[in-house]
């Protein structure tokens, strides 16, 4: 072999070598703090709105405080307390969340016991989150409660569907 393929082959299993080191220490970094997932635009668009409305406001209404405003003891996020996702965090910015087996769910649990649609949380017109189950084959359990209507969710209170326990924190 020549000089210059032994030299290209060593540089390429050092390439390799580093991806691996890399690859490897964000899997640890994420398993050790854990996933933030958010929704991607959705704190640009919301702080574009709130600008708007300030500038379309009259004087008088501008220094009112925003009547929109969480509750003092309001949760802002939806942390997941046991399963495989342990340690993710959804923070709550007012969308629903879907949870459940298909691709497209905000939290996609993989879990057996889980179906494709098997729930949503979602927040009311009192500042209140609602969790719902949508019709699932195991169902949606509320602090050891079997869920058949939507029913608010107190703070910590644990949502398990199968394996998977979802709670809400400050």
């Amino acid at each position: 072999m020549s000089e210059l393929t032994l030299t290209v082959m060593r540089l390429g299993f050092l390439a390799v070598l580093w991806l691996f080191v890399i690859v490897a220490v964000q899997v640890i970094r994420s398993d050790l703090f854990g996933t933030r997932v958010t929704q991607r635009g959705a704190r640009r668009d919301a702080g574009r709105a709130q600008q708007s409305q300030r500038q379309q406001a009259p004087p008088q209404q501008r220094q009112q405080p925003a009547a929109g405003r969480q509750r003092r003891n309001a949760p802002t996020k939806l942390v997941v307390s046991e399963g495989t996702l342990t340690g993710t965090t959804v923070a709550l910015q007012g969308q629903t969340i879907s949870l459940g087996r298909a691709h497209d769910s905000t939290i996609v649990l993989d879990d057996d016991y889980a179906s494709s649609r098997h729930a949503r949380i979602y927040p009311d017109r009192d500042g209140q989150w609602i969790v719902e189950d949508l019709g699932s084959t195991n169902g949606t359990y509320l602090d050891r409660s079997r869920l058949t209507t939507p029913t608010p969710i107190p703070l910590g209170a644990p949502i398990r569907i199968g394996k998977t326990v979802i709670e809400l924190r400050k």
